[in-house]
């Protein structure tokens, strides 16, 4: 089955259970970041346009199944009225009386939040209550997926929740957004195909190094995970931020690349936090600490990756939070950004990178998940769209 999707449907008379994923940093009461909020917008407006009812299902933080007032969605509520420029009702649960109430009550264009869904321990473990699935399906009677960023996750609200809905169900414009881009990447992108791959969770990129080397025309490793791939060569790297137990599999993956002859470059200098730059072909001082890619690297970098077709991008090159270490993630976020290429941002630092360098616009696409889009490059669907599919 295809993936349903909104195209033309009619939602008036329909109280739609949209899951969005408004997992969003807050401070002191208010939203810092209001991104994956207006990422939903063309869903809930397509919603309300056709006056439909909204009643919002998302998460936020890991409060471990409690209620914890530090996680609740109150802030967003309000960020979201202001965006919506329409009133935003604030359900203080997720399920019971009260809210099915709030819920019957709903007239068509009105807005409801329902609180944090992982205030409950069924929301991310669905075996201890499969209850509570059918709980959140009683409120309403269409159900949308919205929540690219979750859709790796087989939870309540994501997967267990499809059932109730045999007939009513579709995914939700930034759903089908992403699954398009991305599944081009995965089934047939234009070549040549380059991914730039950094960050410091080497254990859970592996699976998608192996999947890149059967898809892409190049591989580029920077970031903290490119020092265990040095050890796996059996060089010095002094202090650097290593993953041991991932050693081994960095070697196959090299020892792969070699086999099919797609090469893997590794940066060729490293700044480091206390001594200068270093040409990644010595070895390292026992004390330095390598926090981003060197002047050559990026320069020699830059220069291979012109005539790209497509380019995908997940992990910083460096420690880029801090200041004087941005350099190399910034130069390659604005390398890639200028290429005619499809670019294509996974998610997480990356899309947090490019938004503080100032240049997410230039790119082709910026998923609003990590996990879930490197996993969708990995496996071609993801646990959510499956269940939506079936």
């Amino acid at each position: 089955m295809e993936l349903p999707v909104i195209d033309s449907i009619n939602f008036a008379g329909e109280k739609v259970l949209v899951r969005v994923d408004f997992n969003v940093p807050i401070e002191n009461g208010s939203v810092t970041d209001a991104t994956r909020i207006k990422e939903a917008l063309p869903t809930l407006q397509k919603v309300l346009a056709t006056n439909g009812s909204l009643i919002l299902l998302s998460h936020l933080g890991r409060p471990q199944g409690k209620r914890d007032i530090k996680y609740s969605l109150a802030p967003v509520a309000k960020e979201l009225a202001s965006i919506l420029q329409t009133p935003v009702k604030m359900a203080s649960d997720v399920i019971g009386s009260e809210v099915k109430a709030m819920a019957l009550a709903l007239k068509p264009k009105e807005v409801l939040l329902l609180e944090n869904l992982r205030f409950y321990e069924a929301e991310e473990n669905p075996e201890k209550d499969p209850s509570f699935a059918k709980q959140l399906a009683e409120l309403g009677t269409f159900y949308i997926n919205d929540a690219f960023g979750a859709a790796h996750r087989a939870h309540a609200s994501t997967a267990d929740i499809v059932q109730y809905f045999p007939k009513k169900r579709c995914a939700g414009l930034l759903m089908e957004k992403e699954v398009t881009i991305l599944t081009k990447i995965f089934q047939n992108p234009d070549r040549p195909f380059y991914a730039l791959i950094g960050g410091a969770k080497v254990g859970s990129k592996m699976g998608v190094l192996y999947a890149l080397l059967e898809k892409a025309d190049a591989l580029f490793i920077g970031g903290a995970m490119a020092f265990t791939f040095f050890k796996a060569q059996e060089k010095n790297v002094g202090a650097s931020l290593v993953d041991y137990e991932h050693i081994h599999t960095a070697k196959k993956i090299l020892d792969k690349a070699l086999e099919k002859k797609n090469p893997i470059y590794l940066p060729i200098d490293i700044v480091t936090e206390n001594h200068g730059t270093i040409e990644t072909n010595k070895d390292f001082p026992i004390d330095a600490k390598g926090v981003d890619i060197g002047e050559k690297t990026i320069e020699k970098w830059q220069n291979l990756m012109q005539g790209a077709k497509t380019v995908f991008w997940n992990g910083p090159m460096g420690i880029f939070e801090v200041s004087p270490f941005e350099k190399g993630t910034f130069a390659m976020a604005k390398a890639i950004s200028s290429l005619s290429a499809t670019t294509v941002i996974g998610g997480g630092d990356s899309a947090y990178a490019a938004e503080k360098s100032g240049l997410s616009k230039k790119f082709t696409h910026v998923s609003t998940g990590g996990g879930a889009a490197l996993e969708f490059i990995e496996f071609g669907s993801l646990t959510a769209i499956d269940f939506l599919k079936k």
